[in-house]
């Protein structure tokens, strides 16, 4: 499949409509007036949805109104992102998703239901998060070196389970395999939950996930972490190896989890969000929330957020044509 030239991913979505008159100012000012729902287009779990249910719940402290979230998980997130394409362009629905898999979606699918340049504007990518490679505990790997090897040994006998087709879990572990020339059977799921059950249950014996689907597991032993790829070791599992620590330096994956609005959005009511998003994820006992599940803030202009994903598109575009990655 041709992959069409990385795209400009909202370089310039925080640009806003025209001036604002003074009633779209007022209007601005008094948001919100009534509740707002967060979409996060996966099942429930994940790391999207972990981070949307703890910012909504300081936003409705913050504003004393209700952010609440629903999940709409399917298409590998085409489905939640699409409903929340469509809706008013009034900030009172915001998508939350994973940049990396929200970049990457249009280029995978003939009609994803949406586009990001045309239909979103971002407000912020207030964390960032990284993966956690697992196995089944019955698998007899130690190790990442221990892991390659059992692979090698026997071609086509493992899986891997993904959140989705495009998911970061499902990237990192394409540039695991192809990186290291793995032969493995990718059995995507729709969502981060359903992928570490299936991993539990050893339906599938390996699996890259976030931290914040997979720490609790890995504490009660129904998982067993083997590196994060990550540039350093994650407060959330301190005994955990990075994958350069392990010997592989070439599989790392930081990715962000952004918001967004339905483009159109008064610019006053991005920076409104904006700006209480920062100072949620800056709070000390946040921060500290955070690290606990694997995640780091990351508080930012709607530009810089804009410049994050871009870099990360780039970077994984890398991945789809080396892996010939298709919706499949």
């Amino acid at each position: 499949m041709e992959i069409p030239h990385r795209r400009r991913f909202l370089y310039l979505a925080a640009g806003g409509a025209a001036l604002p008159s003074m009633a779209r100012i007022a209007w601005a000012q008094a948001y919100p007036m009534r509740p707002v729902r967060l979409i996060v287009p996966y099942a429930p779990g994940g790391m999207d949805d972990t981070i949307g249910r703890l910012i909504a719940q300081r936003l409705s402290d913050r504003f004393k109104r209700q952010f609440h979230v629903e999940n709409m998980p399917g298409g590998g997130g085409n489905i939640g992102s699409g409903r929340a394409a469509r809706a008013a362009a009034d900030g009172y629905t915001i998508l939350v998703d994973d940049g990396t898999s929200f970049a990457i979606n249009p280029l995978l699918y003939r009609n994803a239901g949406y586009d990001p340049d045309r239909d979103f504007s971002v407000i912020a990518v207030p964390v960032k998060t990284t993966q956690v490679l697992t196995v089944t505990p019955s698998m007899p790997a130690h190790t990442v070196k221990d892991l390659v090897t059992l692979i090698k040994a026997s071609p086509g006998k493992y899986s891997y389970a993904s959140a989705g087709v495009t998911s970061p879990s499902r990237f990192t572990s394409e540039l695991f395999r192809t990186s290291l020339g793995l032969d493995l059977v990718h059995v995507p799921f729709n969502g981060a939950g359903p992928a570490v059950t299936s991993t539990i249950g050893g339906h599938t014996q390996i699996a890259f996930g976030s931290p914040a689907s997979s720490v609790a597991q890995i504490r009660q032993g129904l998982l067993r972490a083997l590196a994060v790829a990550s540039k350093s070791r994650l407060a959330a599992l301190p005994d955990v190896p990075t994958m350069k620590e392990a010997g592989f330096p070439e599989i790392e994956c930081d990715s962000g989890i952004g918001f967004f609005v339905p483009r159109g959005t008064p610019r006053e009511i991005i920076d409104k969000l904006n700006r209480e998003i920062g100072v949620i994820v800056a709070l000390p006992e946040m921060k500290e929330q955070l690290a606990t599940f694997g995640f780091e803030s990351s508080p930012g202009t709607p530009e810089e957020a804009a410049v994050a994903l871009n870099t990360e598109s780039a970077k994984w575009l890398n991945v789809i044509r080396t892996a010939d990655i298709k919706a499949d």
